[in-house]
């Protein structure tokens, strides 16, 4: 075999095993929120640019929702998605969501609380670090920080 012929195939290995390696993200999400919340919309229409199928429901009682999903008292944000075996609480930035489905880890879901400046779905430019929760059974840890 060829010197080229081997060093094709090696890098060939090499670019499908980078890709393999990346959990891709789920095709369809349900996006729970209030009706009148328009950021929300935003955060939905970011998803869908990625590829992502969303359905919006706006007329399920959000704390019956946030209570299934495992979401902690008082780090709630103004909406829940459910995306594949997690939940999204808030606006999340893609960096995280990714990180979650690379990593899979035993928990419900990730959140991020209230609704900061800079995440899709809420204009302008980020201001402080992102603390981005892991929960489960309404118990949460740090799950990732990102920084400005």
């Amino acid at each position: 075999m060829s010197r080229l012929t081997t060093s094709i195939l090696l890098s060939s290995a090499l670019v499908l095993g980078a890709t393999s390696a990346h959990a891709a993200l789920p095709a369809e999400a349900t996006l729970y929120k209030n009706p009148q919340c328009g950021c929300c919309d935003a955060y939905a229409r970011h998803l869908e640019e990625l590829g992502i199928d969303v359905t919006i429901v706006d007329d399920a009682e959000l704390s019956d929702i946030k209570q299934q999903a495992g979401v902690p008292y008082g780090l709630g944000s103004c909406h829940t998605i459910e995306i594949g075996e997690y939940w999204i609480e808030g606006h999340v930035p893609m960096d995280a969501v990714q990180a979650l489905f690379e990593t899979q880890p035993d928990i419900d879901g990730i959140g991020l609380a209230g609704m900061p400046i800079g995440t899709p779905g809420m204009p302008g430019p980020q201001e402080a670090p992102y603390n981005v929760y892991a929960f489960t059974d309404q118990e949460d840890t740090p799950f990732m920080t990102l920084a400005p």
